[in-house]
């Protein structure tokens, strides 16, 4: 039996979604150098990086309190959301709960009490998705410097408790037509919030069923622990 589930829906408003439906206890991220399909795993693009020098992470990626390129409170190593306080995903397997929090960095979810266990949880930085909050939700992500263009995109969407949706587009689209798409075609109602993730020819995906390659080389990827 797969660990996941694959599907590709089109909204009212043209925009076709592909994702991979999983359990947040089903991810994790690694630290790459390159296009998704050089890589074995399954799963999509993760956070932000320096596009001239690809070792240096500009978004969160913290699995137990460590980031996944470097030491705790290292610049660059995945503790920070870099320049910006940003929407970071955080998945607590102990108490079965996701916070969307508005961090800059990884200390503040122990100063926060953000979790229940350090060694057990994780956390992607992105942009606020808001889905609860249609009146605000554009002043929230672009205070955390979406990219406003007309172009590829990639998210993260959870339902309280339970499952997580790794998402891209197939086209090109703005981040208002992405939000509305996945909240008309995605998770039946029952979702509760999310992220963006680093986005144009940094958003792509790779599953058994479907392979969503662009040029750019990355630097994060958010993979299926077993598919």
């Amino acid at each position: 039996m797969a660990n996941y589930y694959y599907s590709s829906v089109t909204a009212t408003n043209g925009v076709k979604l592909h994702y991979i439906k999983t359990s947040p206890n089903n991810i994790t991220f690694e630290k790459i150098d390159g296009n998704i399909n050089e890589t074995d795993s399954y799963g999509i693009n993760g956070g932000f990086f320096n596009s001239s020098d690809r070792s240096q992470l500009y978004s969160i990626a913290v699995i137990n309190h460590e980031p996944i390129n470097g030491e705790p409170g290292g610049y660059y190593s995945g503790w920070q959301n870099a320049e910006y306080d940003r929407g970071t995903l955080i998945w607590d397997p102990v108490a079965r709960k996701y916070t969307v929090a508005r961090i800059n960095t990884a200390s503040e979810i122990d100063s926060n009490e953000l979790v229940t266990d350090l060694d057990n949880y994780w956390a992607q930085g992105g942009v606020s998705m808001s889905l609860g909050d249609d009146d605000n939700w554009e002043e929230i992500a672009e205070e955390e410097n979406i990219n406003n263009s007309n172009t590829y995109r990639t998210g993260m969407v959870f339902a309280q408790g339970s499952s997580l949706w790794l998402i891209v587009s197939e086209g090109a689209c703005t981040p208002a037509t992405f939000r509305e798409a996945i909240k008309e075609k995605v998770g039946s109602g029952t979702l509760t919030d999310g992220i963006f993730l680093d986005g144009s020819t940094c958003s792509q995906f790779k599953c058994k069923e479907k392979t969503i390659v662009r040029s750019r080389m990355i630097a994060q990827k958010i993979v299926l622990i077993n598919n």
